[in-house]
């Protein structure tokens, strides 16, 4: 049986267990329209349809809802994580995770080279706001539980520019690497029906296997990613 998702504020750390794999929320029929047994949409309904799908899946979107901003530093259209923090049981946990690319340097970047550490990756871009606002915090995490074996793997999205994600890497003092994804392909790789982002920022904690063990849809102060990865590097494997 699929487990269930639930969404509380991550400020308390209040979540539920996943008993399995989570399942991707799917989005139900338009509220307040309907169509008569029996008959057929027309070929104006599939075309609107299509043209809505295609948009969501390549801005990465939930059934959260979504704020306005721009790639030149002002705010641009990123979506809005609604505070769900879901965890899941290490039997229970889907396939590893593997992503690949090039950093924010050109140098090639994979994350099977992390196996055997506990990997925290935090989806953002230079764009977003929240995301600036919990990248000193991730940094200084980082320097704290490093040496408890554990890797940070930033995927950097939706920034056209990489002088600009790179003043983003360097106004915060960031040291970990992260994946250069400016066109969202990188997060649509992760496979169907795991915890993959569906906000922008995410964050994602893999056990030493590289499966997904945590997945917040909310940024996250030092304190409360601290709580979130204490579990998962408790693990034994």
């Amino acid at each position: 049986m699929r487990p269930r998702q639930t969404s509380r504020p991550t400020s308390s750390l209040t979540h539920r267990s996943a008993a399995g794999p989570a399942a991707v929320p799917s989005m139900g029929p338009i509220k307040g329209r309907s169509r008569p047994a029996g008959t057929r949409p027309t070929p104006r309904a599939l075309v609107a349809a299509l043209v809505v799908a295609s948009a969501l899946a390549l801005a990465g979107c939930s059934s959260s809802g979504g704020s306005s901003s721009s790639s030149n530093g002002s705010e641009t259209s990123f979506v809005k994580g609604d505070g769900e923090v879901t965890t899941v049981a290490a039997a229970h946990r889907g396939a590893p995770i593997s992503l690949s690319g090039k950093d924010l340097n050109g140098r090639q970047l994979s994350l099977s080279s992390y196996r055997g550490k506990v990997v925290v990756i935090n989806v953002w871009g230079s764009w977003c706001g929240p995301c600036r606002a919990e990248a000193a915090g991730f940094e200084s995490v980082y320097k704290a539980e490093q040496s408890k074996g554990v890797q940070f793997f930033g995927i950097d999205t939706r920034d056209l520019q990489i002088p600009e994600a790179q003043a983003f890497v360097s106004s915060h003092d960031l040291t970990y690497p992260s994946l250069y994804d400016p066109d969202g392909s990188v997060l649509l790789r992760f496979p169907a029906g795991s915890l993959d982002p569906e906000s922008i920022p995410a964050t994602l904690i893999l056990d030493r296997q590289g499966r997904i063990a945590v997945r917040a849809l909310e940024p996250l102060e030092s304190n409360q990613l601290t709580q979130l990865l204490a579990p998962v590097l408790a693990e034994k494997s």
